[in-house]
């Protein structure tokens, strides 16, 4: 995916704000190995399991998948620990991008380093805008967000060389295509 070409579509899983890593992937989970096929399949059917009893279900239990490959949410995702695995949870799940109006600064990081999940800032508080099931369009390079249900767009911030570095599967992969290190 080049930040240039790139456009991500997809349906959303809507939350407010102060998303924290324990709601993504609970702690008791961490001994996962998300290295083997298998923990990263146990990783994937775990994404969001510390949302409340009453949330609607993240995960589809006959594909161990989330139909969502987008979370929209209010300020400060990703709040908590430094935890790798709940970005990974996500990226195993399904999930393309997480589009937010701030994130945790490690979270963010995870993010990049992992290459699992793009975040993606947004100005508007578009948690208020949009439901769980609605359709976006994500365009990179235009730095826009359209809700396909009624044709409104919302601006992001810049993602950058971010978009490519994520593509890549992370930052050491990005370094190693780009021709940074062997």
């Amino acid at each position: 995916m080049s930040s240039s070409t790139a456009v991500i579509c997809g349906s959303v899983y809507v939350l407010e704000d102060n998303i924290d890593t324990d709601q993504i992937l609970t702690a008791e989970y961490l001994k996962v190995n998300p290295s083997t096929p298998e923990g990263y399949a146990q990783l994937a059917s775990l994404a969001m399991c510390g949302l409340p009893e009453d949330a609607l279900p993240f995960i589809d239990p006959q594909s161990g998948k989330s139909k969502y490959s987008i979370i929209v949410a209010g300020k400060n995702f990703g709040c908590g620990s430094s935890r790798e695995h709940a970005v990974v949870a996500l990226g195993a799940s399904g999930v393309k991008a997480v589009i937010a109006q701030s994130y945790a600064r490690i979270f963010f990081r995870n993010c990049v380093a992992t290459g699992q999940v793009l975040p993606v800032a947004a100005a508007d508080r578009l948690c208020e805008q949009l439901q769980t099931g609605d359709q976006v369009e994500i365009n990179i390079a235009q730095q826009t967000i359209k809700i396909l249900k009624n044709d409104r767009y919302f601006t992001s911030e810049p993602v950058g060389e971010l978009a490519n570095i994520v593509a890549a599967g992370g930052l050491f992969a990005y370094a190693r295509t780009t021709g940074r290190i062997k």
